[in-house]
């Protein structure tokens, strides 16, 4: 099967896009596609692949899915390249529009660069979910319905301190005093598979620089170790607020390893993500 694709990465966080406007792709064969076109040794490589489809309920419509084939809910770098991709394919007009994905509909407002294209766009990423039940993560002592802050995590004999937030997919954030000491490779794999969250979680280490900056590194659920998390960082600014670090309304620079992002956790609860989306390449997959 010949697939045109059009490789794209926010902040080195790269998909496959295939455009499910022209191409019609068995349900059955997706995860196999995703897995294939994102093995940098076999395929093209990436993190994962996404379709960018017609939707009934908004503008566009995505669906994502991992390295290994699993789908996932949302992607804050997904939706920007999604959006970069509606606009300048012509699926859109207008410079504000809706995108839907799994986890539900988010409004995208794309900023053009001297030759009208798209160089980088805003995000309203919605209400952050604080329930335990809704994140989701399993109770050993709170209630269903409380937030999850700060709160004792032990693993293999270690004792942490975990904050879960989700914005549509679920993040566990730890707080650290050098991001640079983060135990990405040893405690994400085991966070990311721990039973307590029964869905998997993103796992998110967070350095509080100043009032209005943070570091950031991320393992992500299905992907492992990438580059940046849109989602997630999102996650990190809204935890560090409710650990009281920062402050609602304020500009939050996050440093992620392939960049920076602007999140804002606006006092009437939503949370704004504002960073760039490129295009790499375009080609045809062979699968």
């Amino acid at each position: 099967m010949n697939i045109p694709f059009t490789k794209m990465h926010g902040l080195g966080n790269s998909y496959i896009y295939i455009d499910g406007f022209k191409v019609n792709l068995l349900e059955q064969d997706l995860p196999e596609i995703a897995r294939q076109a994102s093995n940098v040794h076999t395929g093209i490589g990436s993190d994962g692949l996404i379709m960018v489809l017609p939707s009934e309920v908004a503008d566009v419509r995505m669906r994502i899915f991992n390295r290994d084939g699993s789908e996932a809910m949302n992607c804050g770098n997904g939706l920007r390249c999604v959006a970069k991709f509606a606009y300048e394919s012509r699926y859109v007009q207008q410079k504000t529009f809706y995108i839907e994905a799994k986890s539900g509909v988010v409004q995208a407002t794309v900023h053009l660069d001297d030759d009208q294209l798209v160089e980088s766009v805003t995000v309203d990423m919605g209400e952050p979910i604080l329930a335990r039940s809704t994140i989701p993560m399993e109770t050993e002592s709170g209630g269903l319905f409380d937030e999850v802050i700060h709160e004792p995590f032990r693993v293999d004999g270690d004792d942490y301190h975990v904050t879960a937030v989700s914005m549509g997919n679920p993040h566990a954030i730890f707080f650290q005093e050098q991001i640079k000491d983060a135990p990405l490779y040893t405690l994400g794999p085991k966070v990311t598979n721990d039973d307590r969250f029964p869905e998997g979680v993103n796992v998110e280490f967070v350095e509080v620089v100043k009032h209005d900056e943070i570091n950031f590194r991320v393992w992500e659920r299905g992907s492992g170790i990438t580059q940046a998390c849109g989602t997630g960082a999102c996650a990190a600014v809204v935890a560090s607020s409710l650990n009281g670090y920062l402050e609602r309304d304020q500009e939050v620079t996050v440093h992620l390893d392939g960049g920076d992002l602007w999140i804002t956790w606006l006092g009437s609860g939503s949370v704004s993500m504002r960073g760039p989306a490129v295009t790499i390449a375009q080609g045809n997959l062979w699968v």
